[in-house]
C-alpha cells in the first residue's frame, strides 16, 4: 500500500471512527434509563411512586407521584429569583442541582423560559448558571420574581401547604410559592378542551403535568418520556389531560415540557433521575432550565 493510500484509510478509518461516537454515548446513556417494567414504591412520607410502561397507542414510560400535602415533614419550594440590571429573572440549573443546592427530597421542571437554544450536543442555551427568564408566574417563599401572564394558568401555594391554580394566572395574595404552566388541561374533574393552534398541543412530547385535588391537599406529578423510539414516544396535551382524567384529579396543568421533563429524587449516594430525560437528543442528560417546583420530606417509615 503506497503512503498515499495509507493516508487516506486512515483519514476513512478516523471519520467512521467520529462518526460512532455519537451512537456510542446514545447506546451506553440508553442503558441507564428505568427499565420498561411497572414498579410502585413510597419515596418519602406522604409521596409515593408509581412507575408504568404502556405499549399503546405508542410506547410510553408514565412517572406518577402522589404528594400528600398534609404529611409531616412536607414543604414546597420554587427555585429563587434572582432580579439584576441583566433583565433576567434567575440562574439556570438542572433539577438535580436545584436538589441539591436547596437539599431537597423531589424535584422537577416548571415554567417555559427563555432565552433558549438548542442546535447540537455542545451548542445550547442556557448553560447552568446562565441567565434566563420565566414566562408567567413565579413566585419563592414570598417573593415574586416574574410577572403573571393571563393565558400561563398559576400554580400557587400557601403557607399551610395548600394547593390552588390561579386561571387567570395570578395567584392569591399570601402565597408562598408559585410557577406557572401554559394550560389548564383539566377542570372540576373533566378535560378542558385544547384551544385550536396551542402550541405543541398535538405533537408527541415529554411532558410534565400537575394535578390536584379539591382541597388542594394532594397533588399529582405526571412526567412522561419522548423521543426515544421503542422506549417511550411522548403525547399530545389532549392525551395528557386524559391520564389526569383517569387518575381521578379535580384540576391539572401543564407545565414545561420536551427536553426539560425531569423528575429528580435524593437519595443517600446522591440526586436518582426516575424519569429518562433528553436534552439536546442525548437520553438521560438533564437540561438547565429557569426555573423547579420542588418539596422537602421526611424518610419514608420502614415496611412501606
Amino acid at each position: 500500500m503506497s503512503y498515499t493510500a495509507f493516508l487516506k484509510s486512515l483519514s476513512t478509518a478516523f471519520g467512521i471512527g467520529l462518526l460512532g461516537v455519537p451512537l456510542l454515548i446514545y447506546g451506553v446513556r440508553s442503558f441507564q434509563r428505568p427499565p420498561q417494567t411497572n414498579l410502585e414504591r413510597s419515596l418519602f412520607q406522604g409521596v409515593a411512586y408509581k412507575r408504568e410502561y404502556r405499549p399503546v397507542p405508542r410506547p410510553l414510560m408514565l412517572h406518577i407521584v402522589t404528594i400528600d400535602l398534609n404529611a409531616p415533614g412536607i414543604r414546597v419550594l420554587v427555585t429563587p429569583g434572582t432580579p439584576a440590571s441583566d433583565q433576567r429573572e434567575t440562574n439556570a440549573r438542572t433539577p438535580s442541582e436545584f436538589l441539591n443546592e436547596f437539599n431537597l427530597q423531589l424535584a422537577i421542571n416548571a415554567n417555559f423560559f427563555y432565552p433558549f437554544r438548542e442546535k447540537t450536543p455542545w451548542d445550547y442555551y442556557p448553560h447552568s448558571g446562565d441567565r434566563v427568564n420565566a414566562v408567567g408566574q413565579a413566585i419563592s417563599n414570598q417573593l415574586p420574581y416574574s410577572s403573571p401572564q393571563s393565558s400561563f394558568p398559576a400554580l400557587c401555594f400557601s403557607d399551610r401547604p395548600l394547593a390552588q391554580i390561579g386561571v387567570g394566572g395570578t395567584c392569591p395574595d399570601g402565597t408562598a410559592q408559585a410557577v406557572a404552566g401554559s394550560s389548564l388541561l383539566v377542570s372540576q374533574g373533566k378535560p378542558v378542551p385544547i384551544p385550536k393552534g396551542a402550541a405543541d398541543s398535538n405533537g408527541l412530547y415529554s411532558r410534565t403535568g400537575v394535578g390536584l385535588d379539591q382541597q388542594g391537599k394532594k397533588i399529582w406529578i405526571v412526567a412522561i418520556d419522548d423521543k426515544q423510539p421503542f422506549y417511550s414516544e411522548g403525547v399530545t396535551l389532549e392525551e395528557l389531560a386524559g391520564i389526569f382524567v383517569s387518575l381521578g384529579v379535580y384540576n391539572a396543568l401543564n407545565l414545561d415540557g420536551g427536553g426539560s421533563t425531569t423528575l429528580a429524587i435524593s437519595t443517600s449516594t446522591g440526586p436518582q433521575l426516575l424519569n429518562a430525560p433528553i436534552h439536546t437528543k442525548v437520553p438521560m442528560r438533564e437540561r438547565p432550565v429557569a426555573n423547579h417546583l420542588g418539596f422537602y420530606a421526611l424518610p419514608a417509615e420502614r415496611g412501606k
